[in-house]
């Protein structure tokens, strides 16, 4: 039994299908959940065009071609068909074709294998449930926020119009994300950062190429700001964004982007004996930990190992194979770090891209991370423009690329790269960093030329001395 119909809980009650066992899916909203309507897909489908254009304007011969500004309205539809205007019924038709049983409504646990429907309906698991519900935006405390009703994620990947005005407060991926496209959709946007920086969870150097990314494209930054107090006079009026004394921003729509919270408020956690609203505590089989019997599982957002679409789904992977290898008393693989029933990745292979402009990804850890957790490390930079893959990609391409190499190992920690279109060499790096492939071994992984997966050859070189 599955709570939550998002990736995550499309995966799982998938997984377990096809190992053997029925299950039984249960939603409130969207099947497709978060990602598809109002995260990754509408989010993409926002800041796709955006970076095309900025992509072909700097291409000779295409730069008077894309000079004009972007059509708002082809843009906005665009996202709408992505989001499958936000109606479900392709996924339910997938999850009809693939043998899983939906139940709309609001599950909620009533003690040991027990699930209740909007307080009536009771399900009853053979073998296990599994909390694949996610996560939700945080409101931070602040004075008249809550009443101004601020935008959070989910109105701004789905407005139907572009605001005049727009603040963001975070210097995160949505703040990030959200401010490269609205402002290239004509809206003039402010971004208020806590911090000295954006993407702090990145390498420092991330943030700094995307800061000036975002300066020229004019997007106002402000760091070290904290945001005192908000007022709107009227519903749908202008927003007061409040910082000091004397320094007041006036905005059509305010968005706040700060920290997500686990949808757990309202489970029924405490009847299995958890604390409701708190994130759940799960083993690498993701299994719940503290609740006597090990029939209680949780994937996704809800056990705060990694807050990514493609983890959840990983995980969902790991969960669907433990749980139907324990209903058929196959013995579990835990002693096995990267085997089928440990998500281990979650630990030491992340990948994650940022779809700014430009483009930031990263996989397996930073520099500072590497040395905070007591490896012997050796950082290794290199120009991504001065690769001859990228000067033909763009015209004054700007880009970076590190790899973080565990000396006492010769295999790589972590790997960033920053500039248009590294999103695709993302992959190469996650198989280089979950295998643990030697550096000895990856000299001898030839890349094309002329392309920008060449940097790899000069990482490399410059690890080498050559």
């Amino acid at each position: 039994m599955v709570l939550g119909g998002g990736p995550t809980g499309e995966n799982l009650a998938d997984r377990v299908h096809a190992a053997g066992l029925s299950a039984v899916l249960v939603e409130h909203e969207l099947v497709g959940g978060e990602c598809s309507y109002w995260a990754c897909m509408p989010s993409k489908a926002l800041l796709r065009p955006v970076t095309a254009r900025s992509e072909a304007s700097r291409v000779p011969g295409l730069k008077d071609a894309v000079a004009g500004p972007l059509d708002a309205p082809a843009v906005l539809a665009h996202r709408d068909a992505f989001a499958s205007y936000w109606k479900d019924d392709g996924q339910v038709r997938w999850l009809d074709s693939a043998g899983i049983d939906l139940v709309r409504g609001r599950g909620r646990l009533a003690g040991p294998r027990r699930v209740t429907v909007d307080g009536g309906r009771t399900l009853i698991a053979r073998h296990a449930v599994a909390v694949c519900t996610g996560s939700r935006p945080v409101l931070p405390d602040v004075p008249g926020l809550a009443e101004a009703k601020p935008w959070t994620s989910r109105d701004a990947t789905s407005s139907k119009t572009v605001p005049g005005r727009l603040v963001i407060v975070g210097g995160g991926v949505v703040g990030v994300e959200m401010a490269t496209a609205w402002r290239a959709l004509g809206a003039s946007v402010t971004l208020l950062v806590r911090g000295d920086g954006l993407l702090p969870r990145m390498e420092p150097f991330v943030g700094h190429l995307v800061a000036e990314s975002l300066a020229e494209a004019g997007v106002f930054l402000r760091t070290g700001t904290e945001v005192r107090e908000v007022r709107r006079e009227a519903p749908g009026g202008p927003v007061t964004v409040v910082l000091g004394p004397e320094d007041e921003i006036v905005a059509d729509e305010l968005l706040i982007a700060t920290g997500r919270a686990p949808r757990t408020e309202d489970l029924g956690l405490e009847t299995v004996g958890l604390t409701p609203g708190g994130w759940l505590e799960v083993d690498d089989t993701l299994r719940a930990t503290g609740v006597p019997g090990g029939w209680l599982y949780g994937a996704g957002d809800v056990n705060h190992r990694a807050l990514l679409t493609h983890q959840g789904k990983y995980q969902a992977r790991i969960a669907g194979a433990a749980i139907a290898a324990r209903a058929r008393g196959v013995p579990i693989l835990e002693s096995d770090r990267w085997g089928a029933h440990s998500a281990s990745a979650d630990r030491h292979a992340v990948p994650q891209v940022v779809f700014s402009d430009p483009e930031a990804a990263a996989v397996g850890l930073s520099a500072a991370e590497a040395e905070r957790a007591g490896h012997r490390i050796r950082v290794v930079d290199y120009d991504l423009g001065a690769v001859a893959g990228a000067s033909l990609y763009a015209d004054g391409y700007r880009g970076r690329a590190r790899m973080v190499v565990d000396l006492d190992r010769e295999v790589l920690l972590g790997v960033t790269f920053v500039g248009p279109g590294v999103g695709e060499l993302l992959h190469s790096a996650t198989v280089a960093v979950a295998a643990e492939v030697p550096v000895e071994r990856l000299w001898h992984a030839v890349p094309a030329y002329p392309t920008i997966s060449e940097i790899w050859l000069r990482l490399l070189e410059a690890y080498r001395g050559d």
